[in-house]
């Protein structure tokens, strides 16, 4: 069962021998969640539920590793350097990185609204970049690093309508006792009607599902091997998604995703090029 700490949370702490790896990575994503606002100790053990002296153990193992830093005079927690390395990285061998922020940036300019990109992380999706429109009233449900099952938000139904049915079954049966916990208003049956509504429409809307009058629309992104790795989506305010508009923004966002996909493509068929030997 997955738990809103991480993906299949529950299940990593079952593996033989891995309990303070599953914990450890709880810490860390507690502590990036809280952004540059970073996190205290007393926030760390009530997000994770874990008590003080082991969330105050595994943060200084992870403060020696380099994931985590401490402020000496606030005493907070924020990521560390490593976090960065290991980014970098993966930015690498996803190929996400800058073509994702372009997309996002060029999204925004055009609507006016906040545009983002969120990524799969298992049952999860996971807010990895926005970027802000002109216009004044924004929403601000969705912020880098937030995250949510799969079907709670636009980007992230998306993702879920993209999965085949035994996917989607599987997504939905690990997220069952968060979604009832949680999300209340995302029940299975509910999710399952708003996937044959985005396949139907080919795009997705949430009608203020997270936070009510804010609304948004969301594509979703497949990898060169097809594969669902992610969703572009825009939110704003309710007045300013009537249903002729969501069709428009859906159009964008679709053109936008064939736009990214092909960069991902490109990007793939280049790594893949052998490296020719030096003589």
């Amino acid at each position: 069962m997955a738990s809103q700490y991480g993906p299949q949370d529950a299940a990593s702490e079952a593996v033989p021998g891995t309990q303070a790896v599953a914990r450890a990575f709880r810490v860390l994503r507690a502590v990036a969640r809280s952004r540059a606002a970073g996190i205290s100790l007393a926030q760390v053990t009530r997000e994770t539920q874990l008590n003080k002296a082991t969330a105050h153990r595994l943060l200084l193992a992870l403060i020696a590793e380099g994931m985590i830093e401490q402020d000496r005079q606030s005493l907070r927690y924020f990521v560390g350097p490593e976090c960065q390395v290991l980014g970098s990285i993966a930015n690498e061998r996803f190929g996400l990185g800058r073509a994702t922020g372009d997309a996002v940036a060029r999204l925004a300019h055009a609507c006016g609204d906040s545009a983002f990109f969120s990524v799969r992380s298992d049952v999860f999706a996971v807010c990895v970049s926005r970027a802000d429109g002109d216009f004044p009233l924004k929403t601000h449900v969705l912020m880098p690093g937030t995250r949510h099952p799969l079907g709670v938000g636009a980007g992230s139904l998306a993702m879920l309508a993209a999965l085949d049915d035994e996917d989607i079954e599987r997504c939905l049966n690990a997220n069952r006792a968060l979604l009832d916990s949680t999300y209340p208003t995302f029940a299975p049956d509910t999710l399952r009607a708003a996937v044959a509504q985005t396949r139907a429409r080919g795009y997705s809307v949430n009608e203020g599902g997270v936070v009510a009058g804010s609304w948004g629309v969301g594509v979703a992104v497949h990898s060169p091997q097809g594969e669902v790795v992610g969703a572009l989506s825009i939110a704003a305010v309710e007045s300013r998604l009537p249903a002729a508009r969501q069709v428009e923004l859906g159009k964008q966002l679709q053109d936008e995703a064939q736009r990214l996909e092909t960069r991902l493509r490109e990007a793939a068929a280049v790594r893949a090029e052998p490296t020719p030997r030096k003589r």
